[in-house]
């Protein structure tokens, strides 16, 4: 290993290289809180909280989830500085626990993206159907908006990714508007005055607490990804790093600060209650009873726009995700193929685009003549695919936290004490506290009425895949070792 390099790098063919040098802190910032969709994690998600935990201390839980991955941040930021590789999860992996470790990883990466990106068409197709009814009376189903949206994403993944950096950046910046406007009116509104009472001990250090934390990682979804673009960023030593600590802090700080005042809005003694009673209309009934309709109208739209931008988000990530084990001939090769002008990883985007469509269709098939009616594609394929894609990002962050402490103790004298042991060790735990509080609470993540097959399949394909990966590392180490040894050598870091 060459202790003066500062990364790895590894000559590449050009139909194989990101667009370089393409991305900035601000586009890398507004990439990563895409996908975490601040208006549908106040409309869907802390709505939801409420709602199932039962409990008023839900803002408490996104700052507890937020200084824990503070603690994973440390690490992860500094890692980038030295492996800059579009499948960051699996290059961290492997530079810190080994090949098939890595290769382990990346399976259970790629999947856990899919799942997320797929599971949101089924909240998309069944918001952009209900909005289209509400505005202009058209009865489209849900799964033909669903394809609208497919069609979109899949055309934005094989363009220049500062064009869905732009996109993106314009969705992020109203639905931030819109928020904070929700927060103001709630604050002006305040039945029982403005006070700290969700936040008191009492409605957050109970039995609900685990529950909380198992709901609350769902918001965070998507704040590593900033690694992910780290081959097109301008400044990847640099960029990277403070483009996560800036999203880490603005999504732990605006989402506990936004769930606040929506509960000082609605009034602390009835946020439970009529989460429970409206779920992700809440929102918009409270927008209906102190603004004008058109206001509502424009604020439904932009939460159709919020699970879009999300969607392009996670659509990038799973594509770089292909191509990073193409490149590097773990999976086929011809998924590490890119435009030749604008550098989009074209394979591996058009066979994620390519996934979701399948998806559409079996749930569109599964739900024609179905009891839950409209609502199948939000009770089944959203519910099911994203809760297991949440269960498979902690055990990604917790074993990227074990592999960053074991890469980092190699070269105690390089980093401080704080980065290379007590920060990662922290987000281990933290984070593998949080998975086992998954597991346990899946019955009702996902809504089931008593026992459920699901409650051990969709946990069972996650674990799977990393054990999949695993198996299939000891086949290329035994039966293709100029693969297995290449992997080694470009992670290095």
């Amino acid at each position: 290993m060459n202790d003066g390099a500062r990364h790895t790098t590894i000559p590449l063919p050009e139909e194989t290289t990101l667009a370089r040098r393409t991305l900035g802190v601000p586009a890398l910032v507004f990439l990563i809180i895409a996908a975490s969709a601040p208006l549908t994690v106040l409309a869907g998600g802390a709505t939801t909280s409420f709602a199932v935990t039962g409990a008023r201390g839900v803002p408490v839980g996104y700052f507890l989830l937020g200084v824990i991955l503070v603690f994973f941040a440390l690490g992860y930021g500094r890692m980038s500085s030295f492996i800059q590789n579009a499948g960051a999860f699996y290059a961290y992996v492997t530079a810190g626990l080994g090949v098939r470790q890595g290769i382990g990883t990346s399976f259970l990466a790629l999947v856990t993206y899919n799942a997320m990106q797929i599971g949101l068409y089924g909240v998309f197709g069944f918001t952009a159907s209900s909005t289209l009814a509400e505005l202009f009376g058209a009865a489209v189903p849900w799964w033909a908006c669903a394809l609208g949206g497919w069609l979109l994403v899949a055309f934005l993944g094989v363009s220049k990714v500062d064009l869905s950096a732009k996109v993106l950046a314009t969705i992020v910046t109203l639905e931030f508007l819109v928020v904070i406007g929700v927060s103001l009116l709630s604050f002006g509104v305040a039945p029982e005055g403005v006070s700290a009472a969700p936040l008191l001990p009492a409605h957050w250090l109970s039995g609900s607490l685990g529950t909380i934390l198992a709901f609350g990682i769902a918001a965070f979804m998507g704040f590593e990804s900033g690694a992910i673009y780290s081959e097109e960023a301008k400044d990847p030593e640099r960029s990277v790093a403070r483009a996560t600590y800036i999203a880490v802090a603005v999504i732990a700080l605006f989402y506990a600060f936004s769930a606040w005042a929506f509960s000082i809005g609605v009034g602390p003694s009835e946020i439970v209650p009529q989460s429970q009673q409206w779920g992700p209309d809440l929102m918009f009934v409270f927008l209906n009873q102190h603004v004008p309709a058109i206001v509502s109208n424009l604020t439904a739209v932009l939460f159709l726009t919020s699970i879009l931008a999300a969607l392009v988000a996670f659509h990038n990530a799973a594509a770089r995700y292909f191509f990073s084990m193409g490149r590097a001939r773990v999976l086929p090769h011809r998924l590490g193929a890119t435009g030749a002008r604008n550098g989009a990883p074209v394979a591996g985007s058009l066979t994620q685009s390519a996934l979701g469509m399948v998806f559409i269709i079996v749930f569109a098939v599964a739900g024609a003549g179905s009891e839950l009616g409209p609502l199948f594609p939000v009770m089944t394929m959203f519910t099911w695919l994203t809760n297991a894609a949440g269960l498979g990002m902690v055990l990604l962050l917790c074993v990227t936290s074990v592999a960053i402490m074991r890469r980092f103790g190699r070269e105690p004298e390089k980093h401080p004490l704080f980065v290379r042991t007590v920060a990662p060790l922290v987000a281990a735990v933290g984070l593998g506290t949080i998975a086992v509080l998954i597991m346990f609470n899946f019955d009702v993540m996902i809504e089931s009425d008593g026992f459920s097959a699901l409650v051990v399949v969709l946990p069972g394909v996650i674990i799977g895949s990393g054990i999949a990966g695993l198996v299939w590392g000891e086949f290329l180490r035994r039966r293709r070792p100029e693969i297995y040894e290449e992997v080694s050598r470009s992670n290095i870091g």
